[in-house]
């Protein structure tokens, strides 16, 4: 018979309860700004540009925001829906640690109160974006993110401001997940949905930016199964011998 508490429990699950847990003391962690020497919670900027990173150190996507950098990045990893995720673009389990590039100068700057600077913040966070869109770009082994697509050109000349860097996840989750095993078939997973999405959408050469999340992925694909299957004797674990049949001799 099942067991009813099985179905009646609160608790959510494991990997949901740490990510949630993780990310949270990551939010939470001090910024000291270099120029004014104020110390903030990283999560509690509202302007500034954030990258994810993968198990092997990779680059896979670069946003902005101007609400929260908290609420923003915790759309796309703690299960709200954002278009990213909903087109299988980003998969938040390939997430490891994040960046942070926040925008200390801007805090407190909205379109209706000082809509001129509001401007100005606006154009120099597209243009921080850009700047470090291009830059993780050439970082990647790749030379490729999962963005679906390019920030605009910058109306001005920016410099790469001081950043936060940490780690989202528990060892206990790292431990799960980092095996490459599992991160093949996740990926495996993503390019089977993301291709499907394609396919139903009927995406022609107009819409080109998730054709390209397709092949960056299945690069990425490539080269993790490449890996996987040289560390692991490569050529010389393959059996040699006929193939078996399966006709039955009579």
């Amino acid at each position: 018979m099942t067991d009813r508490n099985a179905f009646d429990t609160k608790t959510p699950p494991f990997e949901t309860d740490e990510l949630r847990s993780s990310l949270g003391k990551f939010m939470r962690s001090d910024f000291v700004d270099p120029v004014t020497g104020q110390t903030n919670r990283i999560g509690s900027f509202t302007w500034g540009v954030y990258a994810f990173f993968d198990y092997d150190g990779e680059p896979i996507y670069v946003g902005q925001t101007k609400e929260s950098v908290s609420e923003r990045v915790g759309r796309h990893l703690t299960g709200q829906r954002t278009d990213t995720v909903a087109k299988s673009v980003l998969d938040p389990l390939e997430v490891k640690d994040i960046q942070i590039w926040p925008l200390p100068q801007f805090q407190g700057v909205t379109a209706k109160k000082k809509p001129l600077e509001h401007k100005i913040a606006a154009q120099h966070l597209n243009a921080l974006e850009y700047l470090i869109h291009q830059k993780l770009i050439t970082e990647s082994r790749f030379n490729a993110i999962l963005n679906e697509k390019d920030p605009p050109a910058p109306t001005m000349v920016v410099t790469e401001p001081a950043s936060f860097k940490g780690r989202i996840v528990s060892d206990a989750v790292i431990e799960i997940r980092a095996h490459p095993d599992f991160r093949i078939s996740r990926r495996a997973m993503v390019i089977s949905r993301l291709s499907q999405g394609i396919a139903e959408r009927k995406i022609d050469g107009g819409e080109g930016g998730l054709r390209r999340v397709l092949l960056t992925q299945a690069k990425r694909l490539q080269w993790l199964a490449d890996q996987r299957y040289s560390a692991l004797g490569g050529d010389k674990t393959v059996p040699v011998g006929p193939e078996e049949s399966s006709d039955v001799e009579e």
